[in-house]
């Protein structure tokens, strides 16, 4: 299976913006818990948020009450809307797929960049 990640950019700080991360195989996507982690320049990658096959989510502190995760699994697709963007959010954010095999699996990366 293959990730797609997208939507990401340049936007002020208090604005929004939404990735969306496809994945090339349906079932594969619908089995599995999908996630977003972002890295930003100089630091170690971190979990975002994740969503279970199921719809059961959690976010990272830093993110509660801004940001959303959400699927549509007859897409095969994962979003993330992010809202109340502030600079501290600027990194590649790259969606992630958990399954038994082959493991983890990770789309290219999409930056955003929030500016203040």
């Amino acid at each position: 299976v293959q990730l797609q990640a997208s939507g990401g950019g340049l936007v002020q700080a208090g604005g929004s913006l939404r990735l969306s991360c496809s994945a090339s195989m349906t079932t594969i996507f619908r089995m599995n818990t999908m996630g977003w982690y972002r890295q930003a320049p100089g630091k170690q990658r971190e979990l975002v948020a994740r969503i279970s096959a199921g719809g059961r989510s959690n976010y990272a502190d830093f993110v509660k009450g801004r940001f959303t995760i959400s699927r549509d699994n007859a897409k095969a697709t994962g979003y993330l809307q992010m809202t109340s963007l502030k600079p501290d959010d600027t990194a590649v954010y790259y969606c992630n797929l958990e399954t038994y095999t082959p493991g983890h699996v990770w789309g290219q990366g999409t930056l955003v960049t929030v500016s203040s």
